[in-house]
């Protein structure tokens, strides 16, 4: 089950034996994960019965992984940090013929960005907060593990900076870990976000026999869970409560935006769980008897692609327009305070709001280690583990994931057939007046452009050196 090479069965196989097998792993799950319930009894066969289930979950090393972005921690890594995440493919997703200007494209946007980004982080604080809050959601998860019965080690492996995955990795086999849950920090799956870190994970499995051997599952996302979805309506209940007027705010959603061809031609299915997530969050709301207006917008776009719209900045102005008063802001995509919701949400919309005519500014905080939505994360680890335990080990077919950790396109056609049906991709490469076409003429239009700064950087020769944009040399990273 936990084999990244042995992913050969079809997404519809899978799901049916996932189904015939549901029951009785449900059962195995309440005998198993449910020792308390022993304690009731005074009998030797009850005392039998939780000696060998302690036995069972003693002879198991679980681990829990938790992937998340990353941040800069000081100014320092601020450059190093923004090469690391446009390397990245899954960010700046160039066509494979120019995919040798990946970490060259990187250097000189990473240089190119560095001042503005470290004038953000310094309004901050200096530095990002995530692996902090990251470190205490991972503690506060595996207290809430230890509550519930299942005893298991939660480590942290971030994108783009420390503690990296490899990092998190390297511990993982280190203690010895049996079981693995692979749990991203984002509560809505997208190919630029959980599946960029599950990319990485499977190509560190593939290559280590360790891993490759070691059974696990992915929880790809978790936004309809009813405990995130309880912790965020309460979140948003209590700033509601201090506006004066509170039934005339307009709740506004922001969450971080994603290139619209990652959805049209990718299939990444982020669009339409953000907008299935407010619905849900909205209905939870309705229960308390709180109908306020709503809106959903996107916000950090990067670059002059298309990103998803409505853009929350356009949004704000034209709520200001529209005469909206009062504004509660709500970073739904984040789960921790970052650059996002402290510098990006709490100074520049929120500047932007007031300037456009919004009298009164509220935002509700990110989740952080809210007790309802850690506890559910915990839920969800446990119901997760019969999946990764129930199955004979010597079964190749027995040993495939809820989601197996194979290549995203296999994991998003897994992910379908659990869920809805994803848009068909259009054409990724077609001439003409096509939709299609117009997006990846742009995108040759823009590579030429991006070519002729690289010679330029390279060179030391060229308008923008002359006109002093660029400095007259620039030292590359040792690949």
């Amino acid at each position: 089950m936990g084999s990244i090479a042995n992913f050969t069965s079809p997404p519809q196989l899978f799901t049916r034996r996932l189904l015939q097998q549901k029951t009785c792993i449900q059962m195995e799950t309440r005998r198993l994960l449910q020792p308390s319930k022993a304690l009731l009894t005074t009998t030797s066969d009850a005392a039998q019965q939780l000696s060998t289930t302690t036995l069972v979950i003693q002879e198991e090393k679980i681990g829990v992984l938790l992937l998340n972005l990353g941040g800069p921690e000081t100014l320092e890594d601020v450059q190093p940090f923004l090469f690391n995440l446009f390397a990245d493919p899954d960010i700046i997703r160039l066509p494979k013929l120019f995919r040798f200007l990946q970490r060259p494209l990187a250097h000189l946007i990473s240089i190119l960005r560095a001042p503005k980004s470290k004038e953000g982080y310094a309004s901050i604080g200096g530095g990002s907060p995530l692996r902090r809050i990251t470190d205490a959601q991972a503690e506060d998860l595996g207290k809430f593990l230890f509550a519930k019965n299942v005893p298991a080690e939660v480590y942290v492996g971030m994108r783009y900076w420390h503690p990296f995955t490899e990092e998190a990795i390297h511990k993982i086999k280190m203690d010895g870990i049996t079981k693995l849950v692979v749990l991203p920090l984002y509560p809505q799956f997208s190919i630029s976000t959980s599946g960029s870190s599950l990319r990485l994970l499977e190509s560190i499995f593939r290559e280590d026999e360790y891993l490759v051997n070691m059974q696990h599952t992915v929880i790809p996302s978790w936004y309809q869970r009813e405990g995130y979805i309880k912790a965020m309506s309460t979140l948003i209940e209590k700033e509601l409560e201090k506006f004066e007027c509170s039934e005339k705010v307009m709740i506004f959603f922001s969450a971080h935006g994603v290139p619209l061809a990652y959805v049209e031609e990718a299939g990444d299915p982020y669009k339409a769980e953000m907008e299935e997530c407010v619905d849900l969050i909205m209905e939870e709301l309705e229960k308390r008897k709180i109908t306020n207006a709503y809106t959903l917008a996107y916000q950090s776009r990067v670059g002059p692609v298309e990103w998803l719209k409505p853009y929350t900045d356009d949004t704000i102005i034209e709520l200001g327009q529209k005469g909206v008063k009062s504004l509660l802001a709500v970073p739904i995509s984040f789960v921790s305070e970052h650059i996002e919701t402290l510098e990006e949400i709490d100074v520049e919309y929120k500047e932007l709001a007031l300037k456009s005519g919004i009298e009164k500014w509220g935002r509700v905080p990110a989740l952080g280690c809210e007790p309802t939505f850690i506890s559910d994360l915990a839920d969800a680890v446990i119901e997760s583990l019969p999946y990764v335990g129930a199955m004979a080990v010597s079964d190749i077919e027995a040993r495939q994931s809820l989601v197996p950790l194979a290549s995203v396109e296999e994991l998003l056609a897994v992910y379908d057939s659990q869920r809805r049906g994803l848009p068909p991709p259009v054409t990724m490469w077609e001439w003409g007046w096509t939709k299609s076409a117009e997006t990846w003429n742009g995108r040759a239009a823009m590579l030429a452009v991006l070519v002729l700064l690289v010679w330029e950087v390279t060179t030391g020769e060229g308008f923008l050196h002359q006109w002093g944009i660029l400095p007259l040399s620039l030292h590359w990273p040792t690949p």
